[in-house]
C-alpha cells in the first residue's frame, strides 16, 4: 500500500508539473480509460439556448432560440433556493449535454444538475452557488445540444461528452470513440480521437454536473496532437478541495457551441491573460470570427476582461465562459453582454479564486447567434 501510495504521488506530481504550463498529457496508467461507442459526424437535431434573467416565466425573448417551432418559448421555474427549471420546448432527447455560465456582478458560479426529457420537452437543472456553496439564484446563460450523424465541412470539428463516472452521452464529428481516464482525485484526461491539429486551434468548454453538491469544473490544461486533441479536466468543491464529480465538456472548431453553423458565431482563448491589451490572440485558430472581424481583448481592472467580437452581434445569442488552468479558480459574465451595432461586447469576463476574490485567469469564451 506504501509502494502505491508513493507512485500514486509520484504520478500526480508529474502531472501538476505539465498542467502548470498548460499542456495535457498521455494517459498515466491511473485508473481504467472509459471510451464511448463511435458516432459519425456531427449534426444538432436538438439544440437551444436562453438567457434566464428570471425565476419564473418566459426568460428574455431577444436572448433564446433553439430548433423548436414558433411560437414555443422557453420557460423557468424555481425548484430550491438557487435552483432552475429551464423548459426547453419540444426538442426532448436522450444524451446531450448542457453548458451554464453565471451572469452577475458577484462571485457566483452556476452548474448543471441534471437534464432529461419531459414529455415533448427537454428539462435542465441548474443551480448556482456562492463559494463556500451557499445556493441563490442569479441570472445565467445556459445552452442545451444533441447531435446526430450528418457531414460537417473539412477543416471543422465538434464534439462532446457528458461524463458521471461513466460516459453518459458522446459525440464526435471524426466518427471516433471519446476516451475519458481518471487521473487523480477530481482530474481526468479527455482524448478526441480524429480532431487532430497542427497547432491550437479552436474552443473548449467545460460545465460541472452534480445533481447534488456544489461543484465547479475547468479546462486545466490542453494539448494539441496531429491525431487527437488532449484534454484535462479538473473539478473542485464549493471550496478548494478536488472532487470526484459529473461535468459536461464540449470541443468547437468552425463550429457554434451549439454544434450548429449560423452565419454569426465567434470564439476566442485568453491565454495572455496579463497582457493588458487590447491583443488578438494567438494562434489564428482559437481566435475564430465567421464574418472576418478581429476577436480582440483588453484588461477591465483586476481579474475583468473586456471582450469584443465585431461583425457578429445578431439577436438571439448567446454567450459561455470557462476558465482555464489548473487552480481551483472560476470565472462568470459579469453582466449580459452587449450588441452594438453588429458588435457583441463581453462587458466583462469576470473571473475569481475559489474564496470569491477577483483574480487575473486565463478563460476561453465562445458566443453563438441562432443565424
Amino acid at each position: 500500500m506504501t509502494g502505491s501510495g508513493s507512485r500514486f504521488r509520484t504520478v500526480l506530481a508529474r502531472l501538476m508539473r505539465l498542467i502548470a504550463i498548460g499542456v495535457a498529457l498521455p494517459a498515466l496508467g491511473l485508473g481504467a480509460a472509459i471510451a464511448a461507442a463511435p458516432a459519425q459526424a456531427a449534426v444538432p437535431d436538438h439544440w437551444g439556448f436562453a438567457y434566464v434573467n428570471i425565476p419564473v416565466g418566459i426568460p428574455d425573448p431577444s436572448h433564446q432560440a433553439g430548433s423548436w417551432p414558433a411560437p414555443f418559448k422557453v420557460t423557468v421555474a424555481p425548484g430550491a433556493p438557487g435552483q432552475e427549471f429551464v423548459r426547453f420546448p419540444r426538442i426532448a432527447s436522450a444524451g446531450g449535454v448542457v453548458h451554464v455560465t453565471a451572469v452577475a456582478d458577484i462571485a457566483v458560479w452556476c452548474q448543471a444538475q441534471r437534464w432529461f426529457p419531459s414529455g415533448l420537452d427537454e428539462i435542465a437543472v441548474v443551480r448556482c452557488f456562492r463559494p463556500g456553496g451557499v445556493p441563490m439564484f442569479v441570472p445565467f446563460a445556459v445552452t442545451f445540444t444533441r447531435s446526430s450523424p450528418g457531414p460537417v465541412p473539412p477543416g471543422h470539428a465538434y464534439a462532446y461528452v457528458h461524463y458521471s463516472g461513466v460516459i453518459a452521452s458522446q459525440f464526435t464529428s471524426s466518427g471516433g470513440p471519446v476516451i475519458v481516464t481518471p487521473v487523480g482525485p477530481g482530474s481526468w484526461l479527455v482524448r478526441l480521437p480524429g480532431l487532430g491539429s497542427a497547432g491550437f486551434s479552436g474552443n473548449v468548454q467545460v460545465t460541472a454536473a452534480d445533481p447534488v453538491r456544489p461543484a465547479k469544473c475547468k479546462l486545466a490544461a490542453w494539448k494539441p496532437q496531429p491525431a487527437e486533441q488532449d484534454l484535462l479536466v479538473r473539478c473542485f468543491d464549493q471550496l478548494a478541495s478536488p472532487l470526484n464529480t459529473g461535468w459536461s465538456l464540449s470541443y468547437q472548431r468552425g463550429r457554434a457551441i451549439t454544434g450548429t453553423q449560423p452565419a454569426a458565431y465567434a470564439y476566442t482563448f485568453d491565454n495572455l491573460p496579463l497582457v493588458i491589451g487590447p491583443y488578438a490572440p494567438l494562434p489564428s485558430a482559437v481566435n475564430l470570427n465567421s464574418l472576418a472581424g478581429l476577436n480582440t481583448i483588453r484588461a477591465a481592472g483586476l481579474g475583468l476582461r473586456f471582450v469584443a467580437f465585431p461583425r457578429v452581434g445578431v439577436l438571439p445569442s448567446t454567450v459561455i465562459v470557462t476558465a482555464f488552468g489548473p487552480n481551483p479558480d472560476f470565472c462568470n459574465l459579469l453582466t449580459i453582454w452587449g450588441t452594438a451595432g453588429a458588435q457583441v461586447l463581453v462587458r466583462d469576463v469576470a473571473c475569481y479564486t475559489a474564496f470569491g476574490l477577483r483574480q487575473t485567469q486565463a478563460s476561453l469564451v465562445t458566443y453563438t447567434s441562432a443565424r
